[in-house]
């Protein structure tokens, strides 16, 4: 029972940051903006410390805006999976009671308890996908935060950030496409 529990909070405290990031970055940039870097860097470890021991921002405007910007980034980048995980609960979880039918051309039709069964079992990868992501999302700016601070190595994390945010942009357009 307690490995149980204990496995929950480390997946569950990188999807809460994840939730959050956008914004706490966004504050943390307009603080650093503002002149206010101790603030930022305040702002910023304190969110931080959701994921256990912060690494310490140094007080200046570099490291303070460009962990906020990179923070506003993956927290933007976050949606999509979230977007994941409300899809699953509104047409997964929920979908009996948010489709109400005819359902001779649904997944798993023509009844309304087969439709949603293979709704329900389509959505759980999906969800899935969207909880590994906002893990990884939080895994990522905690490296980036690690880099800011100082610490050696991480060369390859603002490429990366930068290819997944445009990777972000180009899912958002197919999506827009579709709709």
């Amino acid at each position: 029972m307690t490995t149980t529990i204990a496995g929950t909070g480390r997946i569950l405290q990188p999807v809460l940051y994840s939730c959050g990031l956008a914004l706490v970055s966004a504050a943390s940039l307009g603080l650093a903006l503002a002149g206010r870097q101790g603030a930022a860097v305040q702002l910023a470890n304190g969110w931080q410390s959701r994921l256990g021991a912060p690494a310490a921002l140094p007080a200046r405007f570099g490291p303070a805006a460009a962990n906020a910007a990179a923070g506003l980034l993956l927290g933007i980048l976050a949606l999509i999976p979230l977007g994941f995980q409300a899809l699953f609960v509104a047409r997964g979880v929920l979908y009996g009671w948010v489709d109400r039918g005819p359902y001779d051309n649904a997944w798993g039709g023509p009844g309304r308890g087969g439709a949603w069964a293979v709704h329900f079992l389509v959505g759980v990868p999906m969800a899935a996908a969207g909880i590994a992501g906002l893990v990884g999302i939080a895994a990522l700016h905690r490296r980036w935060t690690a880099r800011m601070s100082g610490e050696p190595g991480g060369a390859w994390l603002l490429p990366v950030i930068l290819l997944v945010t445009a990777a972000e942009v180009a899912f958002f357009i197919a999506w827009l496409h579709q709709i």
